[in-house]
């Protein structure tokens, strides 16, 4: 998809075609997750995160992880079978994903990345980034799941 369409368009587009349904809607900027939520109506642990992890190799892969809770290592190095991964700078998460950090998301992102998504979403309606500042998406994570053929499971410790 190309990176000159705006980030909630390919969001919207990439959605549609694998047939799931979003809402994207706009919010003022937040300073905290608590202050986020707040303003979403939702609880902290409904915001899902969307980590772009870098492997030794140069590719990366989307960890999705609630608020609340971060990415454990160890666990994620197990899951995905590598020794080493690590969260790239700026600069290296747009060019995977063409989406700037705050914004990222699997859906439309230019290189589709595997997603990994923490075992604590399943049967949850989630809000995450929508490819721009000052808009969130709303999805069921049971839909965004299978729209990904994601890996579900145990990724993530509480912050």
């Amino acid at each position: 998809m190309s990176e000159t369409i705006p980030g909630s368009e390919r969001v919207r587009a990439d959605a549609e075609a694998r047939g799931l349904q979003v809402e994207i809607i706009e919010r003022p900027a937040a300073r905290s997750l608590e202050e986020a939520a707040e303003l979403l109506g939702i609880s902290p642990g409904d915001i899902v995160k969307s980590l772009v992890v870098k492997r030794s190799d140069d590719t990366y892969l989307f960890a999705l992880v609630p608020g609340g809770r971060k990415i454990s290592w160890p666990k994620l190095r197990a899951l995905v079978g590598v020794n080493k991964l690590q969260l790239p700078d700026a600069s290296l998460a747009l060019a995977a994903t063409g989406y700037e950090r705050g914004t990222i998301t699997p859906l439309g992102s230019t290189t589709a990345w595997p997603v990994y998504i923490d075992e604590s979403v399943v049967g949850r309606r989630v809000s995450m980034g929508a490819g721009e500042h000052g808009r969130s998406l709303f999805v069921d994570a049971d839909r965004l799941i299978e729209a990904f053929d994601a890996v579900v499971a145990d990724l993530s410790d509480p912050e």
